[in-house]
């Protein structure tokens, strides 16, 4: 995975660029993208510091305000299909398409029902 270039490159790239070489020259000397140097030049502009700003991190559900809910509609009707799972929530005003509600009941260790069989048809 990709991680953030060490304070310790950041700072020394930037004070290069506070000492008067250009973005170019700095970019050339520490093997770096100029857009890059141009980029810490303004942070540090801006902030005071070249520090890179929070990495990764764990993004919520959108249903999570609504989890109640959600457990309650499948406890209800545990083989309910996902299309009408996602009718009843845009009832709620919970507009979702069906691969986030899948996410999140998968994540919730909820199962679903895809798809409602046809009388006599699937398997047996």
């Amino acid at each position: 995975m990709v991680r953030p270039y060490s304070l310790d490159l950041r700072e020394r790239a930037v004070a290069a660029l506070e000492a008067g070489d250009s973005c170019r020259t700095v970019a050339s000397r520490f093997d770096l993208s100029v857009a890059t140097v141009v980029r810490w030049g303004q942070l540090k502009r801006t902030t005071g510091s070249v520090a890179p700003g929070k990495y990764g991190g764990h993004l919520r559900h959108r249903l999570e305000p609504h989890r109640e809910l959600v457990h309650r509609l499948v406890a209800e009707q545990p083989d309910r299909p996902m299309r009408e799972l996602r009718d009843v929530l845009m009832d709620h005003g919970i507009e979702l398409n069906a691969e986030s509600i899948r996410r999140f009941l998968h994540a919730e260790g909820l199962s679903f029902k895809k798809k409602r069989l046809r009388d006599g048809a699937g398997p047996p």
